[in-house]
């Protein structure tokens, strides 16, 4: 006799359900959303102010909410090309945010090195005195610091303008070294320290060249912060010569108050640079700060 065996029956899977994604769909829409918001609130503007410049006057008081220009008008743009004092506010700012950012970044990873490699009593409170500065607005210090560079002869030169602004950038400078620098291991100072290097030698040729992706991201911040700078440059500075760009745009919308199209033009071009710097310098400082989180 020949034994039977009985076989489950095997069902074919059941097709999914196209329906309404999960809490986390609408919560991704969401975003989406709110992420087209912000994009529209900032391009937006932007863009108004760029192709406004190619119109004319009379288009912009009979349509100033239309952002096409019926006729494009290049003549405001070649203008501001042509004008000295555009590349001389260039030049002063490019200046000042250079030495601002050397002397930030270099004060700063000196600092960062001492806060984050050496053990001495008060450490964490000097830490917590640099913190405590990025509270520190700008405005509270604006009349003392007037008196100081008025007694240091430093008014209607841009070392007192470098400097100030060097100052204010050494809080983040110190708060986003002072991780990264503190995560690099001991045992690379000891290995050095055997070799025969000095606590200098190692800052100069071990710790600066491990933190390079912080001591970029600082950099970066510390030239923005200074190129973008409006209120120190107001104070020190009351000769046209020595006008920074921001400056130098609000000094523009004063002496062109009824061309409309030329300042939004002038505008257009003083913003071209930061954009191009930030659009270029964006993943280094993603980069940077993603490495002193972690640290």
């Amino acid at each position: 006799m020949s034994a039977t065996v009985n076989t489950p029956a095997v069902r074919p899977a059941a097709p999914r359900r196209r329906g309404r994604g999960g809490p986390g769909e609408g919560r991704t829409w969401v975003a989406y959303l709110v992420g087209i918001l912000v994009v529209g609130l900032t391009v937006v503007p932007l863009l108004f102010v760029v192709l406004g410049g190619f119109r004319t006057n009379a288009e912009l008081n009979s349509d100033p909410a239309a952002l096409v220009p019926h006729h494009w008008v290049w003549s405001n743009y070649t203008s501001v090309l042509g004008n000295a004092q555009f590349w001389r506010n260039i030049y002063n700012s490019l200046l000042i945010a250079v030495v601002a950012t050397a002397i930030a970044v270099g004060v700063g990873s000196m600092a960062a090195y001492a806060l984050s490699r050496y053990h001495f009593r008060g450490r964490e409170a000097f830490y917590s005195f640099f913190t405590i500065g990025l509270l520190f607005p700008i405005g509270v210090a604006a009349l003392p610091l007037f008196l100081l560079l008025h007694d240091l002869h430093m008014l209607e030169h841009w070392w007192g303008v470098a400097i100030p602004e060097s100052a204010f950038s050494l809080p983040a400078t110190i708060v986003i070294l002072r991780p990264f620098m503190r995560a690099i291991p001991a045992e690379i100072e000891d290995a050095a320290m055997i070799d025969g290097t000095s606590r200098l030698g190692f800052y100069w040729r071990i710790l600066l060249p491990l933190s390079r992706p912080a001591l970029i991201t600082v950099g970066i911040l510390a030239f923005v912060t200074s190129w973008n700078a409006y209120l120190l440059p107001l104070l020190a500075f009351n000769d046209q010569n020595n006008f920074t760009l921001p400056l130098g745009v609000a000094n523009f919308q004063t002496q062109y108050t009824q061309d409309t199209a030329k300042i939004l033009a002038f505008t257009g071009l003083s913003m071209v640079p930061a954009l191009a710097f930030l659009a270029i310098a964006e993943r280094r400082i993603v980069g940077g700060l993603t490495g002193a989180v972690k640290g």
